[in-house]
């Protein structure tokens, strides 16, 4: 599927097919997950979709298809891992994700939102490793829904550039990711600011 296909099955089976476009990012769709989501704040801003449930449907397609990975990692274990590992420079990425993990626990979870691929794995690990549904719900739920506002609400604002737009963050995405939670950060700030002074 390339960037025009989704268009039309979006035009043509609305919130479905913007669903279904994340749901099988978990099995490496060839438009990153970046340019879907922004695709959706496009569409609805065009008046193809509405926009609140346009944002419902982009949110619940994302932490499915990430939901997915934890719920294989805790049923069937290692061999998914050992599947992926034999998957053309996935070894790096299954190392990032364990280095992620070791390093900062299950706040690992809420900034591989911001690293292509290792987002996908990372919710693969900690169902391999046990974390209860409770616990992966808080961590991954909550950033998710974060990360799903800021692509969705830039997709609003990028029109026709999002594929290049997407496709940009995509391959520079941690520090695209830092660049707009600033961003955001400054920005209400700045509102709350004004808010106070009148």
């Amino acid at each position: 599927m390339n960037y025009d296909t989704l268009i039309h099955s979006i035009s043509q089976f609305g919130y479905a097919a913007l669903f279904f476009a994340l749901w099988l990012g978990i099995v490496g769709m060839p438009i990153p997950d970046e340019v879907i989501v922004m695709t959706g704040g496009a569409v609805s801003k065009a008046g193809l979709l509405h926009p609140i449930p346009a944002f419902f449907v982009t949110y619940l397609g994302v932490i499915s298809g990430l939901s997915l990975g934890y719920f294989l990692g805790r049923f069937f274990g290692s061999p998914v891992l050992d599947k992926l590992r034999r998957r053309k420079n996935f070894d790096k990425h299954i190392q990032t994700s364990e280095h992620l993990l070791n390093k900062y626990g299950n706040f690992a979870l809420s900034f591989s939102y911001f690293i292509p691929v290792v987002r996908h794995i990372v919710p693969y690990l900690v169902g391999i490793n046990k974390m209860s549904y409770r616990r992966y719900v808080i961590f991954s739920y909550t950033a998710g829904l974060a990360w799903t506002f800021v692509f969705f609400t830039l997709g609003q604002f990028a029109g026709s550039h999002v594929e290049m737009i997407g496709t940009l963050i995509y391959h520079y995405s941690i520090y695209a990711g830092l660049a707009l939670l600033l961003g955001i950060l400054i920005f209400i700030i700045y509102k709350s600011w004004n808010r106070s002074k009148a």
